[in-house]
């Protein structure tokens, strides 16, 4: 990549180590020998006087001082790919990669939907989507990993800065003609006739409404519990079942009438927001900005 002809050998040999925590699986990914490897690190050692890695029977592990040089490499890497594609699009190619990290409730019907009508306009731009947890959105901006982190947020994060935010508060979500579908909002105590469909625990929605039906000493209890929202919403679909989540999650269900979904009165069902997160003094590309830009109008959209 031409990226890689900007940055030093020995930067991108150490952060390939970074990434695999082995330098033989580096050395695999570059194409080298490990010994190759093992010389540039050494030789990076010497020139900063200082242990980088602790090596460990089953791998490598950062020092401090390594993890103050993964941070500056990972800035020089994200720069230099910002470089070639500033320098690409001057030229008239037209070309990028948006490489976003989302939790699930995103990558369902929003994402998808928004990258599509995005390569519309803009057809030489590729994306690559990382779905996972939350706390993994943010680790994946901070590693380089990622450009966008679009995900739910309950508290600032270090070296990360937060482009937009917006409140999503946790909703009961039901079919058309469930008894609850009647009221503009409801109460926790409202659901207990019901069965319920609830996300896992690690799952913020979930910590949400445990904290709040702890605080209310309520038992509600899960007829049916999943790490898989799609899950969820099917078993909600062929039931009568509630399930809980965000508005963007089943916005197009919404506005197709297949569901509804309800906001809940209890206190602390809306201590949670909508991020879109991008790493702390990263100049973004072109490509990146605009999807930014465009995320943003479209997370505001009711």
């Amino acid at each position: 990549m031409a990226g890689q002809h900007l940055q030093e050998t020995s930067l991108r040999y150490f952060l390939e180590v970074v990434k695999r925590g082995s330098i033989r699986e580096a050395a695999e990914r570059l194409f080298v020998s490990s010994s190759a490897v093992s010389r540039q690190i050494s030789a990076l050692e010497d020139a900063l006087n200082t242990q980088l890695f602790e090596r460990r029977p089953r791998g490598m592990a950062l020092t401090a001082a390594g993890e103050v040089l993964a941070m500056y490499a990972r800035r020089v890497s994200l720069e230099t790919d910002r470089v070639v594609s500033e320098i690409q699009a001057l030229k008239g190619l037209r070309k990028g990669m948006v490489r976003v990290a989302t939790s699930s409730g995103f990558a369902l019907e929003f994402l998808p939907s928004v990258i599509a009508r995005f390569q519309m306009e803009y057809p030489g731009i590729q994306f690559q989507m990382r779905v996972s947890r939350s706390s993994s959105v943010t680790t994946a901006i901070l590693r380089g990993d990622a450009d966008i982190g679009l995900t739910y947020s309950r508290a600032a994060e270090r070296d990360i800065s937060v482009g937009f935010q917006q409140a999503a508060p946790v909703m009961a979500i039901m079919k058309p003609n469930h008894p609850l579908a009647g009221s503009e909002s409801l109460e926790l105590v409202q659901l207990k006739p019901y069965n319920l469909a609830l996300p896992d625990r690690d799952n913020t929605v979930r910590q949400l409404f445990d904290v709040g039906s702890s605080r209310h000493r309520l038992i509600l209890e899960a007829a049916l519990e999943s790490d898989n929202f799609e899950s969820l919403i099917h078993y909600v679909l062929h039931t009568d079942a509630v399930t809980i989540g965000g508005e963007i999650t089943v916005r197009e269900r919404l506005r197709n009438g297949t569901l509804v979904a309800r906001p809940f009165r209890d206190t602390g069902m809306s201590d949670r927001f909508i991020e879109l997160q991008t790493l702390t003094g990263r100049t973004l590309p072109e490509g990146v900005r605009a999807f930014m830009d465009r995320l943003k109008a479209e997370l505001t959209a009711a």
